[in-house]
């Protein structure tokens, strides 16, 4: 097990005293105003100590140019991004939508911290990502920062951070639209309208998805109750900048959206939707400051198929959320080798399962059951980067005052009778975490890194309180979970031998205590537990190469992690964690010209996984080919061309003793786009 290195916090906590100790003034060129008022509809932007810590940017180039047009899709080219299924958001059921990094598996809620604008999206009862409410094409730029966080909402970067910024007016065309359909017959369709008004801007945009999917099932194990994987969701959003002075933006956002789909057989229906707000005020000043308030109201259905009659057996029919909190950071002027960021953030989440179980054989209701509970995380942050010439040093501070309370599990038979009544105790503490890392530039074409960092994740809702089936299997929730811990340490370096070229290496070495896990107990019996640990320790690859109009991107990572245990006795020491992969890369080339036309293709390789944490189930690695054109026909219209899986490979994104699921075969998209 990982242990605490006193050197590395003492160096970590260093930089945070330099600003008493610095002589320098703050640069009389702050005082300076330009006339003009610009809109950026941005934050504080990147402190700089994201140089220290292996991290990579998707471009909106990138982001308008994914193959299947879903924003997994183009998060898949990161080293070391990884969702808990293989299967993508238009096949997988919603709640299984979470996504990790640096090979540290999951139970289907994130271990990695998304913000969209700043705004944490991790779904407030289950920790999943509404994936299908995210288009890439209204995106600007995706930074995703890996390891352990502190700085605002560090609570939830157990694994890193993935930083969603949307298109702003100066990206966007005024009007912008796309439409495309699939040799399924299945449609795409997204419109953005872009206005600048007065001294802001205005960005409505729109996006729906819908098809009758494909089979899930393999043609050899399908019944006449098998059904394709239909879909169909749709996202709407409204987002404003307002500059209230040349060095203050008020910006303010709002989306709403709604997922459906069918998952193997018919009537095994499921559905997710979201209404979420915030409020942003950013100063750009001497005092730089970003305030931010949010409210997410979620819901999510489910409808659980028995795999043996194939009638309903289980009817999650409402499971209502609501997640609420914010942040105020601010970077005071300590000089201009300094900067510092204090601040305070808040998140509540609280929701309740309603659900009801009906007998396999006589289609009767036998039970209902109610569960939910709250949850809340109150941190203090500091942080502080030093440049000193060629060394950049960054140490941060985070304590988290965290609380689970009103937690509850009721099961009542059809006739009213409670059969089970159990009121969870309620529990709080105070939790200390941080990071430190530095930066050293050897030359101007090397660098070279290093980075410690520790990191905290509360159970979610679900996790304390839910239980799930997939036929034939029973998941038990438990609400005595406690919060996952991570420590890690990381060395890396950046090299850029010519300005075409650039490499990044990454060794890391990370361990999660207490992790989630769904523990199997019986062949047909799993719960959710604090398993001892979770190591990790692997090599994260990543190259680009411009030449002339020709552009090649490429990212690697192999890891080895396995199941640690307190003793010999514990059954699972030695395994490697369910759904990942030793090694997985990513591989892109993409060609555009002067006037409008651009190519790309593809290459992705997902080693070999195991289904459970028993590695009775195996996943097959899969290597994919998909590939993009955009050919312009006149002025901002251009034909679009896409192809999934172009040599139809078979995916199996689940193996249930046997029962196997099926990604995406192949798939050819055509359609047209303006403005976009």
């Amino acid at each position: 097990m990982l242990r605490r290195n006193h050197l590395i916090l003492a160096a970590s906590l260093f930089p945070l005293a330099q600003p008493a100790m610095a002589q320098e003034e703050p640069n009389a060129d702050r005082e300076e105003r330009p006339d003009p008022i610009v809109v950026t509809g941005q934050g504080l932007g990147d402190a700089p100590s994201v140089a220290a810590y292996a991290s990579s940017e998707i471009t909106r180039d990138d982001l308008t140019a994914v193959p299947s047009g879903r924003i997994e899709e183009a998060l898949g080219a990161i080293a070391g991004f990884q969702q808990f299924r293989r299967s993508d958001s238009r096949s997988s059921n919603p709640s299984a939508q979470g996504v990790t990094l640096r090979a540290l598996g999951g139970n289907a809620t994130s271990r990695a911290l998304v913000l969209l604008d700043g705004v944490p999206m991790a779904d407030p009862f289950f920790g999943y990502i509404p994936l299908s409410a995210i288009a890439p094409e209204q995106l600007a730029r995706i930074r995703v920062t890996r390891g352990g966080g502190s700085g605002p909402f560090g609570a939830g970067a157990l694994s890193g951070t993935i930083e969603l910024e949307s298109a702003g007016v100066e990206s966007l065309s005024p009007l912008a639209a796309s439409a495309l359909v699939n040799d399924r017959g299945e449609t795409e369709a997204s419109a953005s309208l872009a206005q600048e008004l007065g001294t802001g801007g205005l960005v409505v945009s729109g996006r729906w998805d819908r098809g009758q999917g494909f089979f899930t099932t393999p043609q050899d194990q399908r019944i006449p109750a098998t059904a394709r994987a239909g879909f169909e969701s749709w996202s709407l959003g409204v987002r404003s900048v307002v500059s209230l002075t040349p060095d203050i933006e008020l910006q303010a956002r709002a989306i709403a959206f709604r997922d459906e789909r069918t998952l193997r057989f018919d009537g095994a229906d499921s559905s997710s939707e979201g209404q979420d707000a915030s409020i942003r005020l950013v100063g750009k000043g001497t005092w730089q400051f970003d305030a931010l308030a949010y409210v997410q109201a979620r819901n999510f259905s489910n409808i659980v198929i028995s795999s043996t009659r194939f009638v309903r057996v289980l009817d999650q029919r409402n499971t209502p959320s609501t997640g609420l909190g914010g942040k105020l950071e601010i970077r005071p002027p300590v000089g201009d080798a300094h900067t510092l960021r204090i601040g305070a953030d808040y998140r509540r989440a609280d929701g309740e399962l309603q659900e009801e179980a009906y007998s396999a054989f006589s289609g009767v209701l036998t039970e209902r059951r109610w569960a939910g509970g709250n949850t809340s995380n109150l941190g203090l942050f500091a942080e502080n980067d030093w440049q000193a010439g060629p060394l950049l040093l960054t140490g941060g501070l985070r304590a988290d005052y965290t609380r689970i309370a009103d937690g509850f599990y009721r099961a009542e038979n059809s006739a009213g009778n409670v059969i089970s009544d159990i009121t969870a105790s309620d529990r709080s503490d105070w939790r200390l975490s941080w990071r430190g890392g530095l930066r050293y530039e050897l030359s101007k074409s090397v660098a070279i890194r290093a980075a410690g960092y520790t990191g905290l994740r509360l159970p979610t809702l679900n996790e304390l309180y839910r239980p799930f089936v997939v036929f034939p299997v029973v998941t038990q929730a438990n609400a005595e979970l406690e919060a996952e811990r991570l420590e890690g340490l990381e060395v890396g370096a950046d090299i850029r031998p010519f300005d075409e070229f650039s490499l990044s290496l990454t060794a890391f070495d990370n361990e999660v205590e207490g992790a989630v896990a769904n523990v199997t107990l019986a062949s047909n019996l799993r719960q959710r537990r604090n398993i001892p640990a979770i190591s990790a320790q692997g090599i994260e690859a990543s190259a680009e190469w411009e030449i002339g109009s020709f552009e090649l991107k490429a990212s690697a990572v192999w890891s080895d992690a396995e199941i640690k245990g307190d003793d010999a006795s514990f059954e699972l020491s030695g395994n490697r964690p369910p759904q990942v992969p030793r090694f997985a890369a990513s591989a892109t080339g993409s060609w555009s010209s002067r006037d409008g036309w651009r190519l790309a293709a593809q290459l992705r390789h997902t080693g070999a996984q195991f289904e459970d944490d028993l590695e009775t189930d195996r996943l097959r690695a899969a290597t994919i080919l998909s590939a993009f054109a955009e050919i312009p026909i006149r002025q901002k219209l251009r034909f679009i061309l896409r192809g999934e899986n172009l040599f139809d490979k078979k995916i199996v994104t689940r193996n249930s003793d046997g029962a196997v699921d099926l990604g995406a075969p192949r798939t050819i998209w055509i359609g047209l786009r303006y403005g976009i």
